[in-house]
C-alpha cells in the first residue's frame, strides 16, 4: 500500500503557513549530540519522516529517545558508551545518516556506518568525508557494505581543503573536530545557515569554534562537551517552496517563522518573475502575478542558489510567459523530474547540465511519480495550476521533507487528498 496525492486544478492559493525546524539542520544536530553524554534537548523539530528514522538510528546505537510531537522536541539521552554501528535498513532510507560518523569516530575511536541510500538525484560520493577523517588519524576501509573507521589513538587536528564545499563533509568534519588534538582548519567550507545552526549547538555543548557561516572554519579540540538545549534553525527550502507555490499559483502566501534572509537571492529572482514580495524579521508575504516572467537561474552552493529549490524554478518556468533557463551545478541527476513535469504538458529541452523552458498557458492533470522530496512537492505545486486532476506517487518521499503538506495546502485553498492506493 502507498499514499497518493491528488490535485484538483487550477486554483490559486491564499492564507498563511507556517514554517518549522529545518530538515537540513535537525538532522545533523540530533547527529551531533552524540558528542556528549546526558540528556539534550532539541526544540522546533519537524514531524517529517526523516526524523523518525534518525530517531531510530540513535536507539539503534544506545540512546533513549523521547520524541514530543506537540511540543516539537526532541529529547535525547546518550550513554556514556554509545554504540558504533549505524545498520544498512536505516541509512539507505536517508542519506542524512553518515553524519553519526564524525562523532562516532571521535568519541568512540571506531564507527561502522552502511554506505547511504537516500534521494536518486545525482551521486554524493564520501571521498571528502573518508579522507578529511583519515587526514585525522583514522584507518577507514569499506567492508560489506559498511564504512569502517578506526581512530584508536583518537583524531588529530588537520588542515582540509575541500575540493567543493559539501555541506555534509563540513559538517562532519567540523564535528569530529571538537573532540580532536589539536586545531583543525576546513578551507572551502560549506556557509549554509544549516552550518552555522549545528556550530551553534557545539558551540553551547562547550566546543571552540570560529568562522561558520565563512569559507573558512577553525575547530579547537577540547577534552570533552556537555549536553545542551538547542532550537532549530527555520526551513528556508519549506519557505522558499510556499514562496514558489504562491508564485506558480498566482495567489498571496504568508510565509510565517521563516527567515528572508536566508533566501536573499531566491526572494530576488521571485521578483523578477513578477512576485511582490514584503519581508519582515520573521518571515515574508508573496504576490504572485497573473501569470509569472521566467526566470533564469544557475544553482550554486551558498549563498547561491539553492539546488533543493530547483524543480520549483522548472516548474514556474512552464507556466511562465516566455522560455527560460536553468542550469544545474550540484546534482546532475536531478533533471529526472522534468520528464514527469512533461506528462502535464510542461515543454523542457535539456542539454547537458542545462534546462530550456518554453512556458504554456497552461498545464493539464496526469499521473506523475516523485523520486525525491522536492520533486514530489514540485509536481504537486505544478498541478495547483494544471487542468483535472493530477495523480502523483510517491508521496513518501514529500512525507519526508515536509511536515503535513496536503494539509497545510488546503488550508491554502488548494483541492488536495490524500488517499492510499495497492501501489499497482
Amino acid at each position: 500500500m502507498e499514499d497518493v496525492i491528488l490535485v484538483t486544478g487550477p486554483c490559486t492559493l491564499s492564507g498563511h503557513v507556517e514554517v518549522t525546524g529545518a530538515k537540513n539542520s535537525v538532522l545533523k544536530l540530533m547527529a551531533a549530540v552524540l558528542l556528549a553524554e546526558g540528556r539534550s534537548s532539541i526544540s522546533n523539530v519537524p514531524n517529517i519522516q526523516d526524523v523518525w528514522i534518525m530517531a531510530e538510528l540513535l536507539r539503534r546505537l544506545g540512546c533513549t529517545v523521547d520524541y514530543d510531537v506537540d511540543a516539537a522536541t526532541v529529547h535525547i539521552e546518550v550513554p556514556a558508551v554509545p554504540g558504533h554501528q549505524a545498520d544498512y535498513d536505516l541509512v539507505r532510507a536517508m542519506r542524512a545518516s553518515i553524519s553519526v560518523l564524525g562523532p562516532l569516530v571521535a568519541r568512540c575511536r571506531g564507527a561502522e556506518v552502511a554506505l547511504p541510500g537516500g534521494d536518486a538525484i545525482g551521486s554524493r560520493g564520501l571521498d571528502m568525508h573518508r579522507g578529511g577523517l583519515e587526514l585525522m588519524g583514522a584507518d577507514i576501509t569499506i567492508d560489506h557494505g559498511y564504512l569502517v573507521a578506526r581512530a584508536p589513538d583518537g583524531l588529530r587536528g588537520a588542515h582540509h581543503n575541500l575540493p567543493f564545499p559539501s555541506v555534509g563533509a563540513t559538517e562532519n568534519l567540523m564535528m569530529a573536530a571538537t573532540l580532536a588534538r589539536g586545531t583543525t582548519i576546513i578551507e572551502n567550507a560549506a556557509r549554509e545557515p544549516e552550518i552555522v545552526d549545528i556550530a551553534n549547538l557545539l558551540s553551547a555543548m562547550g566546543a571552540s569554534i570560529e568562522g561558520a557561516g565563512t569559507p573558512t572554519v577553525v575547530v579547537h579540540g577540547v577534552e570533552s562537551l556537555r549536553p545542551v538545549t538547542h532550537r532549530t534553525v527555520p526551513d528556508r527550502i519549506a519557505a522558499g517552496t510556499w514562496a514558489f507555490a504562491a508564485a506558480i499559483s498566482g495567489g498571496t502566501v504568508d510565509v510565517r517563522h521563516a527567515d528572508p534572509r536566508h533566501l536573499a537571492v531566491v526572494l530576488d529572482k521571485l521578483t523578477q518573475a513578477g512576485c511582490r514580495i514584503e519581508a519582515r524579521d520573521d518571515g515574508f508575504t508573496v504576490a504572485g502575478p497573473q501569470r509569472p516572467q521566467p526566470i533564469n537561474v544557475s544553482t550554486l552552493p551558498y549563498p547561491g542558489f539553492p539546488t533543493d529549490l530547483q524543480p520549483f524554478v522548472v516548474a514556474l518556468n512552464a507556466v511562465a510567459e516566455g522560455n527560460g533557463m536553468v542550469t544545474e551545478n550540484v546534482f546532475e541527476a536531478r533533471w529526472g523530474f522534468t520528464s514527469e513535469l512533461a506528462r502535464l504538458g510542461a515543454v523542457v529541452r535539456l542539454d547537458g547540465h542545462h534546462a530550456l523552458i518554453k512556458g504554456v498557458s497552461r498545464l493539464s492533470g496526469a499521473p506523475v511519480e516523485a523520486h525525491d522530496i522536492r520533486a514530489g512537492a514540485a509536481l504537486v505545486i505544478a498541478g495547483l495550476v494544471a487542468d483535472g486532476v493530477t495523480e502523483v506517487r510517491g508521496v513518501g518521499h514529500i512525507d519526508r521533507g515536509y511536515e503535513r503538506f496536503d494539509d497545510q495546502l488546503r488550508g491554502l485553498g488548494a483541492q488536495v487528498q490524500r488517499h492510499r492506493t495497492d501501489g499497482a
